[in-house]
């Protein structure tokens, strides 16, 4: 094949730790009719992809692929320009710069990536560089909560910090809400920065003994519990977490409370990824949101990207330069 239908790459074939992924030549994509070409300048590594990378939970292998990945390359997040057009495709055109999701089947940690024009992607607000645009994975998983959110209501976010976290302040308080964030000590500046209302150094105080009660706690971090909360939930409160929780608590909780109705414990779902793509563009014209990062890595890097992701203790969003 010619070297100008190739594009590097980070593929995987089984599931695993990172050293499953290697670097290589493969054949660009080409758009299909309702679709638009995207030369990738950046992408994110996250936890879907650490997660998806070793299958885990193991039940998420009904929609990955039960004995092997049905996608060869991960990473959902992308942000570059338009460089090809399918058929019937007229709202963007050749040369936008464009941030969005690939939520189905990923694809971003390569150098092109096709995606439906009438999918999770927008144009980016003003001048943003490109691996500043990359935001929609923590953000579309923060808004299965804080779309619950409105004005005068209250909620506490467990874990402010990270991709997810940092999102749910933004989200929360561009719907109204009032936000109390709960962070480690290196962080306790942060969710101040971002419009929280309170701030709690979980390491020099007990954030479950605050005094207040809330209509939404929110672990963005997957490392507390229904159980260590519930003191914080006023009457008709929910927890809401993005992991399963200890012993598959959540799991267990959510289908107790959800087969009475009351809903008290859930994990949403993320769900419009194409209108919290959207949302996220206007907020972000407005000034209104952005995006917290860590670290970048480069393409050739990204397997010591997927190791530091997995270590559990990164600052909002790890950037993949790619382009």
């Amino acid at each position: 094949m010619p070297a100008n239908n190739l594009m590097n790459a980070v593929v995987f074939e089984r599931y695993g730790s990172p050293d499953a992924l290697s670097l290589r030549d493969v054949p660009r994509p080409v758009p299909s009719k309702g679709e638009v070409r995207v030369k990738v300048h950046a992408s994110t590594v996250n936890r879907t992809d650490a997660a998806t990378l070793r299958a885990y939970p193991f039940f998420a292998r009904a929609m990955t692929g039960l004995l092997r990945p049905k996608m060869r390359t991960l990473g959902m997040d992308f942000a570059g320009e338009v460089d090809l057009l399918g058929e019937e495709v007229s709202a963007f055109e050749v040369g936008d710069h464009v941030f969005g999701l690939s939520p189905d089947m990923f694809g971003a940690h390569a150098e092109y990536l096709c995606v439906p024009a009438n999918g999770a992607i927008a144009r980016i607000p003003g001048d943003l560089p490109f691996h500043q645009a990359v935001v929609g994975e923590g953000a579309w998983y923060a808004n299965g909560t804080t779309k619950l959110l409105s004005e005068d209501t209250r909620c506490l976010i467990y874990g402010a910090s990270g991709a997810i976290g940092t999102a749910a302040v933004q989200l929360a308080k561009a719907n109204g809400a009032h936000v109390a964030a709960v962070v480690g000590t290196r962080h306790i500046n942060l969710p101040k920065e971002l419009g929280a209302d309170r701030v709690v150094n979980y390491e020099t105080e007990d954030f479950t003994a605050l005094g207040e009660t809330f209509d939404i706690v929110f672990d963005a971090v997957g490392k507390t519990s229904f159980f260590r909360c519930r003191p914080l939930l006023n009457k008709d409160g929910i927890f809401a977490a993005t992991d399963l929780g200890p012993g598959w608590s959540n799991i267990i909780l959510g289908s107790f409370y959800g087969a009475t109705g009351s809903g008290r414990v859930r994990i949403p779902f993320p769900e419009d990824a194409p209108g919290c793509i959207r949302r996220l563009a206007d907020l972000m014209a407005q000034g209104r949101f952005r995006g917290v990062f860590d670290r970048s890595y480069q393409l050739g890097e990204i397997v010591d990207a997927f190791r530091y992701v997995e270590e559990g203790q990164k600052t909002g969003i790890v950037v993949v330069n790619i382009c």
